[in-house]
């Protein structure tokens, strides 16, 4: 049965695979995001007690 024969199956399954791993990670990586993150500091804000109106 030729579905068996590994030898062309083989060579397309790798051909596929470096295409996927060569060419198509540099395109994605390329992508520019329009919101970058801006980091607001490292210092915690100060947080309050909350004061009960009704204690």
């Amino acid at each position: 049965m030729p579905q068996l024969d590994p030898a062309p199956w083989f060579k397309i399954l790798v051909l596929s695979w470096f295409i996927f791993l060569t060419v198509i990670p540099p395109k994605i990586m390329a992508q520019v995001y329009p919101n970058e993150l801006n980091p607001l500091g490292t210092k915690k804000p100060e947080t309050k007690a909350w004061v009960w109106p009704w204690y």
